[in-house]
């Protein structure tokens, strides 16, 4: 195909309940989407960095830079070009996978599209449905956690994930541990928030029969990852580090991912985090698909994802509700016996709502080719 035309859409989404994590509350969404224009169709993307680099060094300001600046007009250069050309293409511009997914996404959106196919055939799955997890932020009282907890295990969610921090861990695990039960699966996520000093208090967590422990060290300390998973009997899921196929790799040599969260938006693309799974399936290591508090765009395109075998435990795919009033999605996921459908739409699966798309629009931009 060859590129005509892109829009930058910014959104703002206000989410249903503050979301907490080690690096930071959620209140509000400034979301960035991606709408390209081709010769053979179009296609929208959606890119998941954060407002603010706490997550990762990108944040949504810079990607809108960069994607107009340089990343858009290396495509256009580039002449005709499929949707399985956008990494190699945009390799010499170094970083900012946030922003090349949402690119790469839009694009694989219209090639799909345009041959009334989708993502799930491409994939070539046979799974209509995948099981549900959901995350659950920090709070100031154990009640009003455990309150929430009660609420997603109604919903019939098949796994709770807890944010933990250095004095949010212990006692909120046990205290979810007792609510849920033995046979609920749990698992936490630090999001780097412990050091190597740290070991064995994260030990202590132990006792608590957890399906994971995830990224509890920085994005770059794999050997104190591999140092931890020596001591704990909890395996070590890698979330940050994972940036690429040959960090996943490394990490896995080396016994620092016991398994692996894979975020299409954090390794730069859907295609990418394919050959991710490849690799984890060939070297036996359990994957999952994590999220980035997506709209129905990506919400969709996740759950096709997660259909392939190596996706063997609950991802964060939780219905839209969990997150927003309202989605941009004329079909928001919902969740159904703690199982997700996955879309049947052409493209990426999902169809928009444009008139709520445009009330909550708070800017666009439209660059030809």
């Amino acid at each position: 195909m060859r590129l005509e035309r892109l829009e930058l859409r910014r959104i703002g989404l206000e989410l249903v309940v503050p979301f907490r994590t080690s690096f930071g509350t959620e209140l509000h969404r400034d979301i960035l989407l991606v709408h390209v224009t081709t010769d053979v169709g179009d296609g929208w993307g959606e890119c998941v960095a954060m407002s603010a680099p706490f997550y990762s060094p990108e944040f949504v300001d810079g990607a809108d830079l960069v994607i107009r600046r340089h990343l858009w007009p290396t495509l256009v250069a580039a002449g005709e070009l499929r949707a399985a050309d956008v990494a190699m293409v945009l390799e010499p511009i170094h970083g900012h996978p946030m922003a090349k997914a949402a690119l790469e996404m839009a694009i694989l959106d219209a090639e799909l599209r345009a041959n009334d196919s989708t993502f799930h055939q491409l994939l070539g799955t046979e799974r209509t449905t995948v099981p549900s997890g959901v995350s659950v932020g920090i709070f100031d009282d154990l009640d009003v956690l455990l309150a929430q907890v009660q609420g997603y295990v109604d919903g019939g969610y098949a796994r709770i994930k807890l944010k933990i921090e250095p004095g949010w861990d212990l006692e909120p695990v046990r205290l979810v541990r007792e609510l849920i039960g033995p046979d609920m699966p749990l698992q936490v996520d630090a999001n780097t928030a412990y050091g190597r000093t740290d070991i064995d208090h994260l030990c202590r967590l132990d006792e608590y029969d957890l399906l994971l422990i995830e990224q509890p060290l920085t994005e770059e300390d794999l050997l104190g990852h591999a140092q931890l998973a020596m001591r704990s009997s909890t395996p070590v899921c890698l979330d940050e580090s994972i940036v690429s196929l040959q960090t996943a790799a490394d990490a896995i040599d080396i016994g620092a991912a016991e398994i692996v969260n894979i975020k299409p938006g954090r390794v730069g693309g859907y295609l990418a985090a394919r050959r991710i799974h490849d690799l984890c399936l060939d070297r036996g290591v359990p994957v999952w698909c994590g999220g980035m508090v997506e709209t129905g765009i990506g919400r969709a395109a996740n759950a096709a994802l997660a259909t392939l075998p190596g996706f063997t435990l609950p991802g964060d795919i939780s219905a839209s509700s969990r997150f927003y009033a309202r989605d941009i999605v004329t079909d928001p996921i919902t969740v159904t016996d703690g199982e997700v459908a996955v879309p049947t739409a052409p493209g990426l699966g999902f169809d928009l709502d444009l008139e709520f798309l445009d009330a909550i629009t708070t800017s666009t931009d439209v660059i030809d080719a």
